[in-house]
């Protein structure tokens, strides 16, 4: 990340008012999140994502023939790397799944007020976009459209954070030292994610909310990996680190 320095304070980098209103949330946010993710079709609850031949009419009611009560499909489509048409797939979620019975919580640093920071987007042309690589495509990218740049200062410091379209949110994909590092401090080895707040050209990063992605809870989905521009060089002491299950050890998907 270009000019930046490895020497980060805690300076403040939100007015008051920002963090006492991001403070006041950050217990029903986490609630939320331990709730959601061991929902029937939550992210422990995906057991399979299968990609279906162009001439394969497979239905999700289909897809569900045999298997137990507990278990739901749902479609979803991609653009193939390889061709460039796109590919029809089907999701199934089980409500009893191995992951859920096994979950226990998701580790989380304690609520630091040095990583609220109000920022400002600028927007940029409707067609640009940035490759980003995803954990399950070998090296290869995917071009997601980046609406505008994300700008602030911490510590005297300029940086610059590209957050792409996720259904009309935006949504950052960071990478930090601490991904996939020992100790307590450690994170979730591929980067993290963080919904961007913005109402013009205002947005608020609060890395307390950051959070651990899909793919941390199931090796079925398909995540992006943080772009250069957006791993920083010291380690973001906040939000989540880890999803912990009873027998972590068998569980990779875990990020230890």
């Amino acid at each position: 990340m270009s000019d930046i320095v490895t020497d980060l304070s805690t300076q403040l980098s939100a007015s008051p008012s920002t963090i006492e209103h991001a403070r006041e949330r950050w217990d029903a946010w986490r609630a939320d999140r331990l709730r959601s993710v061991a929902a029937p079709t939550g992210n422990l609850a995906l057991i399979e994502t299968r990609w279906l031949a162009a001439d394969d009419t497979t239905t999700p009611e289909d897809a569900l023939v045999g298997l137990p009560e507990s278990v739901t499909a749902t479609e979803l489509s991609r653009r193939s790397l390889e061709t460039g048409e796109v590919e029809r797939g089907i999701r199934l979620w089980d409500a009893a799944s191995p992951a859920i019975r096994d979950f226990e919580t998701i580790d989380v640093f304690p609520f630091d007020e040095s990583w609220v920071i109000e920022a400002t987007i600028t927007p940029v042309s409707d067609d640009r976009t940035i490759p980003f690589e995803h954990i399950r495509d070998n090296g290869l990218t995917r071009d997601l459209v980046v609406p505008g740049d994300i700008t602030f200062e911490r510590d005297g410091v300029s940086y610059t954070l590209s957050a792409f379209d996720d259904d009309g949110t935006l949504l950052l994909v960071f990478g930090d030292p601490s991904n996939g590092a020992d100790g307590e401090d450690g994170t979730y080895a591929s980067g993290r994610f963080l919904f961007v707040e913005h109402a013009d050209d205002h947005v608020v990063l609060d890395f307390n909310r950051a959070f651990v992605p899909p793919c941390g809870f199931s090796d079925q989905y398909n995540c992006p990996l943080p772009p250069r521009n957006n791993r920083f060089p010291v380690p973001v002491t906040a939000g989540e680190k880890r999803v912990v299950f009873r027998d972590s050890a068998d569980r990779a998907a875990a990020g230890h």
